[in-house]
Parts: C-alpha cells; structure tokens; sequence
C-alpha cells in the first residue's frame, strides 16, 4: 500500500540497543533424544509427598489470588534463612535474605542496582556465561578476566585484572559452570580486598551448585563485608528447575538495596508457596543430592579410567577431554542417543550427573568414541 511503513523483517530492522546487535539469546539444544545430560538438571523427578504438598500450598495460595502475593515474601525469606543457617554453617535471618525469579534475577537486580551505564562488572572466564549476558542487557560494560590453564583462578593475575578495570561488580562463580571446579575462599578473600582497594565494589558469589560440592558454603565470609553477596538457586539440588527461584544473602543493606530495582510483587503467590512446600522437604531432596554426587564422582573416576582428561568438578556436572574437534565429538556422541553440552570451551564438553542408567548410557558412549579416536 502507497504510504505504509517498510515491512520489518528481523531484530536488526528494528532500533535495538548496539550492544545487542548480533547477539543471541542464551539457551542450550533441547533435542528428543533417550538420554538428555546436557542442562545440568537434577534427574529425579520431585516425590510424590511433596507433590501432594505443593498441591495443598497451591491451593490454598489459590483462594486469594484476586489479592496481589506478599511484596516482600516474607515467610518465603524466613525459611530460606533457616536453611542457609542450617546448612551454611553461619546464621543468617530474614534481613540477610533477598528472593527472585531466579539466580539470574538476583544477578539482574544486583547489575541494576550497583552496575548501569558507566559501570563495569568482571568475570573470570570460561564462566557462567549469564553473568556478561545480563551485565549487558543492564547496560554495564563487560570485563573477562583471566584462569589458568587448568581453569582455577590464579590470585595474582585476578588482583592485576581488578587493579586495571577497577570494576563496580566482580562475579566468583564457585563451583564454576562450566568447568566444575570450587574457588578456594583464600582465593575469594584476597579478590574481595583487592576490589575494595581498586574502589568500593561488590564482589557476588555464585553458589548455584553449592550444594553438590565436596567443601563448604562460602557463606561465612559474609560476615563483617558488606560488599559481599552469595547467591544461590533452587533449580539445582532442590530439584525445582521449572520452578524459578534464586536467592541471596547478604548485609540487610544490600537486601535493601536490591528493593530499588525490583519490580512490584514480583514474586507470584504460586511461586512463593511451591517454594515453602519445597523447603519442607529439604532432607529428602538432599539426599537426592548425595546420590548425584557419588554419580558424579563415578562419572569423573570412569571418564579418566577411559582416557580421558577431566576437571576436578565439585558441581552435578563433569567436563571432560581433550577433544581435537569438540563440537565433533558432541555430534557423534549425540549420533549414540546421548546428549551433552559442547559450551564452546575449545577441546572440552560437559555432561551432567544423571541417573545411574542415563550416566551407563553416556558411559558406553563415550567408550565407543575413545575405540573409534583410537583406531
């Protein structure tokens, strides 16, 4: 029609931020195939005694959902204070505690409040690659920092990287996705100095998989700095990935912070009671954690007894190696019926701790590539 606008035909037509061109959005393949061990998922499908539970909660939660939920979730918060207090090793109360849809809202809402336009956040990479995705979206200029060969953080080199870009927020992730491995908290002690003395920063440490690792929470190093901040997430050893719900802990003015940027009720009533029922369950779920971790270690003692090289992993996860051509080998493990993660870290792919019979799977899989590189 004479007149009419020109037709628009994909995200580069349309007036997008420049940062965002050219981009995409993260997400890994999900593929119908028998054995899928490639999003780190916990296998086990939740109880039935705690479906019966979020069932109730649901239910009840349901009968006022003409009202907005609770803004500020409160008892949510308390519950997930116990938790940490439980199983942290440090106390923490509802004042420490800040709940969103997910760790990545934390972390959105943490970028919010102290990255922005002007600001800059530091990672040391490969990582979770969330962390530069949001700071981008937030608008926050985006550092990769270095690792070693064998992908733990050499103190030094991050103390030089922070010194250089004096960054407003600096990312730990521990244990780290993708690589496994735990941070030691010397390590994390010595960035969070340096930060301070580059400028005042916050330092957050991403203890998504926390739960799995054969050393303790981080948790207590909270104590005394107020410019550090664990995070945390029920997808994982909770078992609730459909459920999307992260959390921190942090000085009661960091949770107060974070309220600047949050959305209102940002929180659904229904999230907020499958989480309390969730909660109630906490010993049972975590002994579905120890089964996976003893999964995993099987994965990483089997994967080396084949040939090959493996991170030492403290998360539900094992990255595994060297691969001439990675992205190859995913295929041709894939071509088994069995998918894992090719993350882009060249000559590495990474498989999640599945059930005994998808971890077998993966296992004759692997053997039958090692045969084929051999012959």
């Amino acid at each position: 029609m004479e007149g009419s606008p020109e037709q628009v035909t994909g995200i580069d037509d349309l007036p997008v931020r420049d940062e965002l061109r050219g981009k995409s959005p993260y997400g890994a393949p999900q593929l119908d195939v028998p054995v899928r061990l490639n999003t780190n998922e916990n296998p086990y499908p939740l109880p039935e005694p705690l479906v019966e539970r979020i069932a109730e909660r649901v239910r009840e939660a349901a009968r006022d959902l003409n009202r907005y939920p609770d803004r500020d979730a409160v008892e949510l918060r308390t519950e997930l204070a116990k938790y940490l207090t439980k199983t942290g090793n440090h106390r923490v109360g509802l004042e420490n505690v800040w709940a969103a849809n997910g760790s990545n809202e934390v972390i959105q809402q943490l970028l919010q409040t102290f990255g922005g336009p002007g600001r800059t956040a530091i990672g040391f990479e490969p990582s979770y690659s969330m962390h530069a995705l949001i700071a981008r979206g937030t608008g926050t200029a985006w550092v990769s920092g270095p690792r070693n060969e064998d992908f733990t953080i050499d103190p030094a080199a991050a103390e030089q990287a922070i010194a250089e870009h004096r960054p407003d927020v600096v990312f730990i992730t521990t244990p780290n996705n993708p690589t496994g491995n735990a941070v030691p908290p010397e390590t994390v002690l010595a960035l969070y100095e340096a930060a301070q003395a580059a400028k005042p920063s916050m330092v957050v440490v991403d203890e998504a998989y926390i739960e799995f690792s054969h050393g303790d929470s981080l948790l207590p190093l909270i104590e005394g700095r107020p410019n550090l901040v664990v995070s945390r997430t029920m997808s994982k050893a909770f078992g609730a990935a459909g459920l999307r719900l992260g959390y921190l802990a942090a000085h009661p003015a960091v949770v107060d912070a974070v309220q600047l940027v949050r959305l209102p009720y940002h929180l659904s009533a229904i999230t907020q009671a499958t989480a309390l029922a969730a909660l109630e369950h906490t010993d049972t779920l975590l002994g579905y954690v120890e089964q996976l971790k003893a999964e995993r270690d099987r994965l990483v003692a089997e994967l080396r007894a084949i040939g090959y090289e493996v991170t030492e992993s403290d998360a539900n996860f094992v990255q595994f190696g060297r691969f001439a051509d990675a992205h190859e080998a995913w295929q041709k493990i894939l071509d088994q019926g069995v998918l894992v993660r090719d993350n882009g870290v060249p000559g590495w792919l990474r498989v999640s701790a599945g059930t005994p019979a998808e971890n077998d799977a993966f296992l004759d899989a692997v053997r039958e590539l090692k045969k084929e590189q051999r012959a």
